[in-house]
Formats: structure tokens, C-alpha cells, sequence
């Protein structure tokens, strides 16, 4: 959408789990590793066992740092606190009640900065037909979205440059890209690597983006997004189709960011937040109150 110079450094993070529910089965017969579950400040996950808990042997490792461990019969909810950091593990072990094998189970659970899986389900005996089959749905319906994306890109590598581009793809219409200065919109929550920032929003007909120039704090380590998430209350979350972001440059004072998104006219109202992170450290970046023209 915006025709600028540089080098991509940064790209849409492939999602680390799909839609839908989760299904993690337990073999008795057989070693295998350890199932990692991603989890995420202020965020619930739920694990669904088919099988009764020794509620009083669960091993939660730092439970400090969880704001709800909710135990059920045969569920445990998970809510971590903001103490947590990004890709921090904690391991997470389960007793049976009834003894049978296996007669345990542990996993990994993976701190991310923004995303959390939902829902779980662990089957420890043999799944029904009706959990084979809703998970063959939600294959098919994965493999069909798939499709469609690959279909986009194809389209848009073939695309030609600049407005023809932005047209030939039905990205703009008539009415152009709608762009406005957001700096004083925008609140940025106060972390202490970022000195300043500001930002500028934009929007065509079916995509929208927002413009960054960071200003790092002096002496800090290089930061390059990895991943961004754009969330607006009671909608769906914007799929972001790309981050662009401008190799850094010594004495360079700002550092240029652009994440762009794939909204219809109809899911742009707002307001959203931004939340970016970056690959292994626990930096982030959250932007709230923006509004797209």
C-alpha cells in the first residue's frame, strides 16, 4: 500500500496453531515428547481432559505468576499474569485419578507476547467418531483458507507495480488511500526501551495499514518485529498480511515500520490496538486507540 525504499526485515508470523480446537492425545504404549501449549498475559486457556484429576496433584511450576488456575473435575483454566515475559516455559504435570495408563501427563506451557490457544481438548483413551470428524472439518476448512491465501499471493506477485498494482488486485477504488496523522490519537503504552514514537494511519478499499517511526532509547539493542496483531473489541482480529520495517541504520535517529492488514470496509470501525513483538526477546510495542480514516 505505501510506496517506500528499503529492505524487508520482518514479515507476517505464520500462526502457531490453527483455528479452532486443539486435540493433544496421550499414548500409554509408547514415549513421546513433551506437548507444548502456547499461553499469554491476560489471556485463558483451557484444558478439557476426558478423564477425572488428582486435584491435589497438580504441579504447576512459578503458579505465582498465574492470575487464575481454575481446577475442575476434569478441566484446568489457565490465566497468566503480566509477570510472565515472552517465551518463558513452565512445566505443568497432571495425575489420573483412576490409576490407569498412562497414570500422568506433562507439558510445556510457552509464553507468547500476544497469542494464546483457547481451548484444548486431551483424549487419554480412545477419541470418538464424532471428534474425528469434527477435526476433519476443521482441516478441510483450514486447507480452504490455505487455498484462498495462496491465490491472493500468486495474484499479487503477478500484479504490476505502484497504483496500477493497488487496482489491478481491488485493493483501491475511486476513492484513493485515506491517510491522516495519528501521533496524538494514538496512546502507547510506556515501555522503557521506545523513547518515541509516531504514527500515521491509512486506509483503501479493502486494506489498511499503520505507519511507525520508533525512536529507541539510547544504547539500546537493535529491535525488529517479528509478529503484530490488530484486535478491536467484540470483531474479529484484522489478519495481517505483512510487516515492513527499515534495515536499521547507524545514527539513524528513527526506525521505520509499516504493518498492513486485510480489512473490508465493514471491519474497520474501531477503535483497534496494535501489539507487535519481536522473535526472541520480550520487547513489545502496543499502540491503542487507532482509528483508520
Amino acid at each position: 500500500m505505501l510506496l517506500a525504499s528499503g529492505t524487508s526485515t520482518g514479515q507476517s508470523e505464520p500462526s502457531d496453531f490453527g483455528p479452532g480446537t486443539r486435540r493433544i492425545e496421550l499414548l500409554s504404549d509408547e514415549p513421546q515428547a513433551t506437548p507444548e501449549i502456547l499461553i499469554s498475559a491476560g489471556l485463558s486457556t483451557t484444558l478439557l481432559f476426558d478423564a477425572d484429576l488428582k486435584r491435589e496433584a497438580v504441579e504447576l511450576e512459578g503458579r505465582d505468576r498465574f492470575n487464575l488456575v481454575d481446577l475442575g473435575q476434569t478441566t484446568l483454566r489457565l490465566m497468566p499474569s503480566s509477570r510472565v515475559t515472552a517465551a518463558e516455559t513452565f512445566r505443568l504435570v497432571v495425575h489420573f485419578r483412576d490409576g490407569a495408563a498412562p497414570v500422568s501427563a506433562s507439558f510445556r506451557l510457552r509464553v507468547h507476547p500476544a497469542k494464546a490457544e483457547p481451548l484444548i481438548e486431551i483424549y487419554r483413551i480412545r477419541r470418538t467418531l464424532e471428534t474425528y470428524q469434527q477435526e476433519v472439518r476443521e482441516r478441510r476448512a483450514e486447507l480452504l483458507r490455505c487455498m484462498v491465501e495462496t491465490s491472493r499471493l500468486a495474484a499479487e506477485r503477478e500484479a504490476p507495480a505502484g497504483l496500477a498494482g493497488l487496482l489491478s488486485v481491488g485493493a483501491m477504488d475511486e476513492h484513493g488511500v485515506l491517510g491522516r496523522d495519528a501521533s496524538r490519537d494514538v496512546s502507547r503504552e510506556g515501555e522503557k526501551w521506545l523513547q518515541n514514537s509516531f504514527v500515521s494511519l491509512y486506509r483503501s478499499k479493502a486494506w489498511v495499514a499503520v505507519e511507525i517511526n520508533l525512536r529507541l532509547s539510547a544504547g539500546g539493542a537493535p529491535w525488529i518485529a517479528k509478529g503484530a496483531m490488530l484486535r478491536s473489541k467484540g470483531v474479529a482480529d484484522l489478519k495481517v498480511l505483512r510487516i515492513w520495517q527499515a534495515q536499521p541504520t547507524p545514527g539513524k535517529e528513527f526506525l521505520r515500520l509499516v504493518v498492513e492488514a486485510e480489512a473490508p470496509a465493514d471491519s474497520v470501525q474501531g477503535p483497534f490496538s496494535l501489539k507487535l513483538w519481536e522473535e526472541e526477546g520480550p520487547r513489545t510495542l502496543t499502540l491503542r486507540n487507532i482509528t483508520f480514516p
